[in-house]
């Protein structure tokens, strides 16, 4: 008769023991690589001047009306951070500038980046035509991560961006971040 009540006294201890690792797998998520356990109120959030950002090479839209995609990589470079969401992107021509619309249709997910890990986003975007006014003669893509106010500066060398009806609303969206080699 006793034997019943030890056996959920022991099963029940066991359970709540194994709910105390925090669910982290204690790896970093490459092949190889470990880590001690994640534990997500220690990492904040990755700061763009602890961040190497690589813009291309592109798959660059060569006509008016073409699609073409930018890849973005960005390294860690502090301290374990975390990304969530879809970096803010703006285009500056002149003294014009337009955000870039984050693509709804793909759920951002919370990352853990050790030191040295990378994430990517991909810019998608269609060439406009020279000198159409519903076309941005783009000179420069500004990049900054998700909450953040600070921004870095990138030449834009893919030709002019063509508006969804007006220059001010770009024909371009960007995906979230995601670990690259996703």
């Amino acid at each position: 008769m006793r034997a019943l009540p030890i056996a959920v006294t022991v099963l029940a201890a066991a359970l709540a023991l194994t709910s105390c690792d925090g669910g982290g797998s204690g790896t970093s998520g490459k092949s190889g690589d470990t880590a001690a356990p994640a534990k997500k109120a220690a990492a904040g959030s990755c700061a763009i001047g602890d961040s190497g950002i690589q813009v291309g090479p592109a798959n660059a839209a060569t006509a008016a009306g073409d699609t073409g995609n930018i890849p973005v990589t960005l390294t860690n470079k502090g301290a374990q951070c975390t990304l969530k969401g879809f970096p803010g992107l703006s285009v500056v021509a002149g003294g014009t500038s337009a955000d870039i619309a984050a693509d709804k249709s793909a759920a951002p997910e919370e990352l853990t980046l050790a030191k040295g890990d990378t994430a990517t986003f991909t810019i998608t975007y269609v060439r406009g035509a020279e000198g159409d006014a519903k076309t941005l003669a783009v000179k420069t893509l500004k990049i900054a991560l998700p909450g953040a106010d600070t921004t870095q500066s990138f030449p834009w060398s893919y030709g002019p961006l063509a508006g969804k009806g007006s220059a001010s609303e770009p024909n371009a969206s960007v995906t979230p971040f995601q670990h690259a080699g996703d």
